[in-house]
């Protein structure tokens, strides 16, 4: 099992919107990706909350079955489509994926 763990930090503003929208925005985004394709056991995506620590806006936690099922993740349309708006608003982004 691959284990994707994927962090943005947020422009203050960027595409005509706030970090909050924008962060909003990625989120509903990224959830419809949530069930693309049988390969992806988990996949949640939550935001900075206040009153918690984070030092980051967004985050992605996917678990998937293997290497293929990541790559045919990254390679799918919906995921594809998604990648410009998320370039134009994010400041930063960290990622590590690993295997169990």
């Amino acid at each position: 099992m691959i284990k994707h763990i994927v962090m943005w930090k947020l422009k203050d503003f960027a595409e005509g919107a706030d970090r909050a929208a924008n962060a909003v925005k990625m989120k509903q985004k990224l959830d419809a990706c949530a069930k693309l394709l049988p390969g992806t056991l988990k996949f949640e995506v939550a935001l900075a909350q206040p009153g918690l620590e984070a030092t980051y806006d967004v985050i992605l936690y996917a678990e998937f079955a293997n290497k293929e099922a990541l790559a045919e993740y990254a390679a799918h349309p919906t995921h594809k489509a998604i990648i410009p708006f998320i370039g134009a608003v994010r400041d930063e982004r960290q990622c590590m994926d690993y295997d169990i």
